[in-house]
């Protein structure tokens, strides 16, 4: 864990009051979770079809401090919403149903809205229910927790996995105040089902996989069909050369665009569109049994080439060949290479992104010092992502704030100047203090 720049002391510390206040206990008895965010250099969009992606997770992300209750109840709050949520883990939690386009809430059964003081209308502070209803229905939680959840400021729907963030906290959350041993692959699972069947997102694992697997200083990449995964650590330069660790930083660029992906047709459509392709392909290849994935794309030799292009409807990548070699020699401007190309190609062959989004993953490619960008996430919201050089950080900020508040002035205007874009840092996996 050395070297990672969060949480800091005072932020730990004044969770602990707050929760030693709400909970009338001791501060030495609060746990707190540290569940970062992600950022996927190579890879993105094609988790949901098993391919293999690479990630790692920065020094910003989610902290629940939490004291077991000693019995089924649990009462949270936000640190970013008003108001209080209790509720009793001994009362089954079902899962809501896919919210309607014009639904202003998330839809939760209507007793625990009852439940529900001040103004809670947010999705991060109802993952208690969603949390805890996932792990309820399959492990014995008999014990809820008194807990204070907050996110880094400015950061949510951003497209840095912040809900599977929230998830991965209250799951570690629960199991720690019920002494339950659960591996990162359950868990992984576990917030799988939060993501797809709770919230209603087709995403695949990579966000989870990511918060839970990452490792301070390494490039974690995964297959995604069959969950295995590995980690390349950061390489040694010679005693003449900068530590490679800090002769880069991460650059976040904000968009202004926060709209919930599950509210946005755009990427759920993408996921089924990608499906229904590799259904049609593998039907006319005679493999008709396989699972509709692109990761399937193997079996496709036998297409006849006129059939193909009959049935071929949009252009896709069938397989991805990441070359993280670039990452473990510390060659960065190759390793940006391979980033902004994946950029690209969410692009061009997912057809994935909005103006705003790719106007800024642009204007990124040509700020100071930038060796590669993308977007993080699906590209319909949130913010893209840089690695740049250590040296001109600063300069590539102001480079990007004011080229963006050219080319969107109004939702520039939408976004504090001083958060427009952000320097952050590797962070490290999921893990109770």
């Amino acid at each position: 864990m050395s070297g990672v720049s969060w949480p800091g002391e005072n932020e730990l510390n004044e969770i602990k009051d707050i929760v030693s206040a709400m909970a009338g206990r001791g501060p030495e008895e609060v746990r707190i979770v540290v569940s970062p965010y992600r950022i996927c250099p190579l890879g993105a969009h094609i988790d949901h079809q098993g391919g293999t992606v690479s990630a790692m997770t920065i020094n910003k992300g989610i902290l629940l401090g939490f004291i077991p209750s000693d019995d089924t109840e649990v009462i949270l709050r936000s640190g970013q919403f008003r108001g209080e949520v209790r509720f009793r883990v001994d009362e089954v939690q079902q899962p809501r149903p896919i919210r309607k386009k014009e639904s202003p809430m998330p839809l939760i059964p209507q007793n625990y809205r009852k439940k529900v003081t001040g103004e809670i209308l947010q999705e991060e502070l109802y993952m208690h229910y969603r949390a805890g209803g996932s792990l309820l229905l399959r492990c014995a939680v008999l014990e809820g927790i008194t807990g204070y959840i907050c996110g880094s400021e400015g950061l949510d729907s951003s497209g840095l996995s912040s809900s599977a963030a929230v998830g991965v906290a209250y799951l570690l959350a629960f199991e720690t105040a019920n002494n339950l041993t659960m591996t990162p692959t359950e868990n992984i699972e576990y917030d799988r089902l939060i993501e797809n069947e709770y919230l209603g997102l087709r995403n695949g694992i990579l966000d989870q996989s990511a918060i839970l697997l990452s490792s301070h200083g390494c490039l974690t990449h995964m297959n995604c069909k069959t969950k295995e995964h590995g980690l390349i650590p950061s390489p040694k330069l010679s005693n003449e050369q900068s530590d490679f660790q800090k002769s880069y930083k991460i650059l976040l660029a904000f968009s202004g665009l926060k709209n919930a992906l599950t509210n946005s047709p755009g990427y759920n459509l993408r996921v089924v569109e990608c499906h229904e392709a590799a259904r049609i392909l593998l039907n006319a290849s005679g493999n008709d049994d396989l699972e509709p994935r692109l990761h399937n794309g193997q079996y496709l030799d036998s297409i006849d080439p006129e059939a193909y292009e009959t049935y071929m409807v949009i252009e896709l990548e069938l397989t991805i060949f990441v070359r993280l070699e670039a990452w473990a020699s510390g060659n960065l401007e190759e390793f940006g290479k391979l980033i902004s190309a994946s950029g690209l190609s969410s692009i061009q062959n997912y057809e994935c992104g909005c103006e705003p989004l790719i106007q800024l993953y642009e204007i990124l490619l040509k700020a100071p010092g930038v060796f590669g960008a993308r977007f993080s996430g699906a590209g319909f919201r949130g913010c893209c992502l840089a690695f740049v050089d250590a040296n001109l950080a600063e300069e590539a900020v102001t480079f990007v704030t004011e080229e963006y508040r050219k080319a969107q002035p109004k939702l520039a205007s939408q976004i504090y100047s001083e958060k427009a874009a952000l320097i952050c840092e590797a962070g490290d996996c999921a893990r109770i203090i």
